[in-house]
C-alpha cells in the first residue's frame, strides 16, 4: 500500500487515526500547487526553503527530484521539516504531497512530520511522480480506494490545468 504513489491513512501514524476507507475525498481533489526544491538531499524541507514562494493553494506538492528511480531504493531522500507543516497548516493547507516514499526521513522512527500531520488533520500524499511538472497552479485528482481500514491506498495521481476540473455533483 506503501509503495508508488500512495495516500496515507491516519492510522498509519496515529493509533486512533482512521483508515483510507474513511477519509474525506475532498482531501484529493481540487486546487494544487506544485513547488520545486532544491534541498539537498537528505535534509528537510524548511520554510527558508521556500524562497520567496507563497502559498496560493489548500495542496501542495513538493518536487525535490531527490528520489529519482522509485524501482532503486535509496534513504537519502528528501523530506518535510515538522515547521513547515505547521507553516502550510496555518495557510490553509489541508494535503500535503512529496515526490519521495515519505514526508519524514526514513531512518525517522517518530515520524515528526506525519504526527503534525496528524495534530493539524491534514492528509498526506507520498511518492507522486512531479520530474516534468512544471512549478504552479493545477486542478488534482489523486483519489485513494475505499480499502477498509487500509492504513494508506495507492492513487493515480493527475494534475490537469488549473480550472478544468468542474464538479457536477
Amino acid at each position: 500500500m506503501h509503495l508508488g504513489a500512495h495516500a496515507d491513512a491516519s492510522n498509519h501514524y496515529n493509533e486512533q487515526g482512521e483508515g483510507i476507507d474513511k477519509r474525506d475525498l475532498s482531501y484529493y481533489l481540487g486546487p494544487v500547487q506544485v513547488v520545486r526544491v532544491t534541498t539537498k538531499r537528505g535534509d528537510r524541507i524548511k520554510l527558508e526553503d521556500l524562497g520567496d514562494e507563497q502559498v496560493n493553494a489548500q495542496r501542495i506538492l513538493f518536487c525535490t527530484g531527490s528520489y529519482p528511480d522509485p524501482d532503486s531504493w535509496n534513504s537519502d531522500f528528501t523530506s518535510l521539516s515538522p515547521d513547515l507543516v505547521d507553516f502550510l497548516a496555518s495557510h490553509g493547507v489541508i494535503l500535503v504531497g512529496i515526490d519521495t516514499p515519505s514526508i519524514d526521513p526514513s531512518e525517522d522512527k517518530a515520524l515528526l512530520s506525519h504526527a503534525r500531520v496528524a495534530h493539524h488533520k491534514m492528509a498526506i500524499l507520498e511518492g507522486v511522480v512531479l520530474e516534468t511538472v512544471p512549478q504552479g497552479i493545477y486542478d488534482l485528482i489523486a483519489l485513494p480506494l475505499k480499502i477498509e481500514n487500509a492504513d494508506a491506498s495507492p492513487v493515480r495521481a493527475v494534475l490537469l490545468p488549473s480550472g478544468s476540473l468542474t464538479l457536477g455533483i
